[in-house]
């Protein structure tokens, strides 16, 4: 079974990375994972932490029209080349958390998305080279 990493919150405010257990447990690593985190003796009952979101990311971008379905629900066609937005980064929340509207919101749309979690800087580099970078993977919804 793959590991399930985690970030979350003890109950005194700590913020930690951990492998979530079947049983809900946290066994906490000594780092984040992308540093290679070991596991530490310290485990968390399900009541001794606030899970969170996965990562605090620093930027967030997106691909949009990136299938022939949706670019057609939009009235067009795929672009040429990759069309590219960011979100805040404010926009990632923990599982469960109510989602905020702007008040000026006329027409929200959504769709569940596989979002990478890129653990490095990369540019310009190999396909092999980019997957050494991916970190995990995780749901988003856009």
């Amino acid at each position: 079974m793959a590991q399930r990493y985690v970030r979350v919150q003890t109950t005194v405010g700590t913020l930690c990375y951990g492998v979530l257990q079947l049983d809900r447990q946290v066994q906490i690593l000594d780092a984040p994972p992308w540093l290679n985190g070991l596991p530490t003796e310290e485990v968390l009952a399900a009541h001794e932490y606030l899970l969170l979101a996965p990562c605090a990311p620093t930027k967030i971008i997106a691909i949009g029209k990136n299938y022939l379905k949706h670019a057609a629900e939009m009235g067009g066609e795929v672009p040429k080349e990759p069309l590219l937005f960011m979100k805040p980064a404010t926009a990632v929340i923990a599982p469960g958390t109510a989602i905020q509207y702007p008040p000026q919101s006329r027409r929200v749309d959504y769709e569940g998305e596989l979002a990478l979690v890129i653990g490095d800087r990369c540019s310009n580099c190999t396909p092999e080279q980019a997957r050494t970078k991916i970190w995990g993977y995780t749901i988003a919804m856009m």
